[in-house]
């Protein structure tokens, strides 16, 4: 096993990759941290203040929801960088990979070439009937 010196500066968190195993692509397999652990609720593409829709469409709702969550980890004092897990709730899998290149735009704007662990799950629905993706994060942000 080995760990990797990637991780982003300032940040507690080291990427893991078992011998012989590829670096995910966009993921990492696991991710060690030390720190305070601030665990995101699912975080849907609406303003949060407002619950006001901007987007409708899927590249749209994920930039919100990933922006909410970078914004609640900055509340809590951490940085993008300490988000060490995400899990995606879609309704739609085709429609997610017709939509990979936007999404992944959208995700380096906010967070550049990290990756921290990720799982995506297809569901039958969401709570809020409006949206398209919920998203929950576990950050580890430095004592």
């Amino acid at each position: 096993m080995s760990v990797s010196g990637d991780a982003a500066p300032n940040s507690t968190a080291s990427d893991i990759v078992p011998e012989g195993w590829p670096r995910g692509v966009g993921y990492a397999h696991a991710i060690a941290a030390r720190g305070r652990i601030v665990s995101v609720a699912g975080q849907v593409g609406w303003d949060p203040r407002t619950r006001a829709w901007h987007h409708r469409d899927l590249p749209g709702q994920t930039a919100q929801a990933l922006r909410n969550i970078v914004e609640i980890v900055g509340a809590a004092g951490g940085k993008h960088n300490d988000i060490v897990r995400l899990t995606w709730f879609l309704t739609d899998r085709d429609q997610y990979i017709a939509a990979r290149r936007e999404i992944g735009d959208v995700y380096r704007a906010l967070f550049g070439r990290h990756y921290p662990a990720m799982s995506v799950v297809v569901v039958s629905g969401l709570i809020e009937p409006e949206a398209l993706v919920e998203i929950e994060a576990t950050a580890v942000v430095p004592d």
